[in-house]
């Protein structure tokens, strides 16, 4: 059982509360089955790119033989974890927490193995042990045994109180108490021993580790890992209140579009993701840098990791569609495109124009689709462009002003791909 060593490999090991964490797991896991959890605040319906990493953690866990647990804050996302942070979170509604809480349990089935042997996933709601509390019971029970010294040394409350004039309020302060008795929970219910979070997370995920100390006294052994934030080579991070977030789910951001985002990774940082977020073997990733640094115009390291990415998100199928597309709208060929893959482009601002069957059966000018389709304003103009080798038909320049399209020029059956210039695009459907 390696679990910090396999991601200490991959870059992932921010902090660990204790250096022997390795052993000590090793140590637990031989007496009887353990468990790792990492939580996930139901702030949105879906998680991001920017939770990708406390994923990632979960995934390993499971694969070096270590339960993973996934808590979906039922309870903590009606109050808001502060950490990193600059202002007070709006408060969400019980009934927004809840549909919120079933769209992130989605989003984690897909990542985490809930069948396995030896170490099968789970999620679990803090709302079921936060809910039947009472703020007396909570106050005499967990409250007692926290400092207001060392909550107020936390970096997530001293950074507040330092950049806002209005400092924390009580219900944020409070949250770390929350978290703590998760931790804690976990542990006495689920043999839960490792908590592993993002690096804004150490105040939170040491605060549990005192509490199960103090409560379960010498045998109280927890431990704690926290992972780098993720950020590009310029610090900007990935999350939903940067501005920038990615989604993991198609209904907010579509294949088409989590693949470019991939493919759009500056040099700076493309090493960094590989090693974070796919699970290619290092030797592999090494050769294919190396390779990348040969020609770094082919942009070999930025196709396999958005090539890999999209597979492990959304599936092969997405991934095979994207590429197709991306490559359709870079000047490649189309032989890749299905019906999906032009589907793909439609979604993606392509503007579209739909024509009945017959109008190809019957020999359609393509110095008139240009006009109908909208690449020139008349027939001369088209004409000009053609001239100019700069229309094409499915990516193909075109050479002869009388060239009439049809049926075999149909993509997928369905669809003709017009580009006039380098970029301006015409998908044309056929009914």
């Amino acid at each position: 059982m390696s679990l910090v060593a396999d991601l200490a490999s991959r870059g992932l090991v921010q902090q660990v509360s204790d250096p022997a964490i390795d052993q000590r797991l090793a140590e637990m896991g031989a007496k009887r089955p353990i468990a790792a959890y990492a939580g996930f605040d139901p702030t949105a319906d879906s998680l991001h790119v920017g939770n990708f990493v406390a994923i990632i953690g979960l995934m390993y866990a499971q694969r070096n033989g270590i339960r993973p647990i996934a808590i979906v804050g039922g309870a903590t996302g009606l109050i808001g974890d502060p950490s990193g942070k600059a202002a007070e979170r709006q408060l969400q509604t019980k009934e927004t927490v809840a549909r919120n809480v079933q769209g992130i349990r989605g989003v984690l089935e897909r990542f985490l193995r809930f069948d396995d042997p030896k170490a099968p996933a789970q999620i679990v709601n803090n709302l079921d042990w936060f809910g039947a509390m009472s703020a007396i019971d909570f106050l005499r029970d967990v409250g007692k045994h926290f400092r207001i010294g060392s909550m107020l040394a936390k970096d997530s409350v001293r950074s507040r109180m330092e950049a806002s004039e209005e400092g924390m309020s009580y219900t944020e302060f409070s949250y770390q108490l929350l978290q703590g008795f998760d931790f804690y929970r976990l542990y006495k219910d689920y043999g839960c021993v490792l908590q592993l979070g993002g690096s804004d997370q150490w105040g939170n995920i040491t605060a549990g580790i005192d509490l199960i100390r103090k409560l379960e006294g010498e045998g109280g052994n927890a431990l704690g890992l926290t992972m780098p934030l993720i950020a590009t080579a310029s610090g900007a991070k990935f999350g939903k209140s940067e501005g920038n977030a990615v989604w993991l789910t198609a209904d907010r951001t579509k294949p088409f579009d989590f693949y470019q985002f991939w493919l759009r990774t500056e040099d700076a940082d493309v090493a960094r993701y590989l090693r974070y977020f796919t699970f290619l073997p290092l030797e592999e990733i090494d050769a294919l840098l190396a390779e990348h640094v040969k020609s770094p115009e082919k942009r070999l390291a930025q196709k396999r990791l958005a090539d890999e990415m999209t597979r492990l998100v959304h599936g092969a199928a997405a991934a095979e569609q994207a590429v197709a597309a991306s490559g359709t709208l870079y000047g490649g060929g189309v032989e890749q495109l299905d019906a999906a893959a032009v589907e793909a482009l439609a979604g993606q601002g392509v503007a579209t124009i739909t024509v009945l069957r017959a109008k190809l059966e019957g020999g359609w000018l393509v110095v008139d689709a240009a006009v109908e389709a909208g690449l020139a304003k008349s027939k001369g103009e088209a004409r000009r462009l053609i001239a100019q080798g700069g229309l094409y038909v499915n990516n193909v320049v075109v050479t002869d002003a009388s060239l009439a399209l049809g049926a075999g020029q149909l993509v997928a059956g369905a669809a003709i791909v017009l580009r006039g210039g380098k970029k301006n695009y015409r998908l044309i459907r056929v009914a």
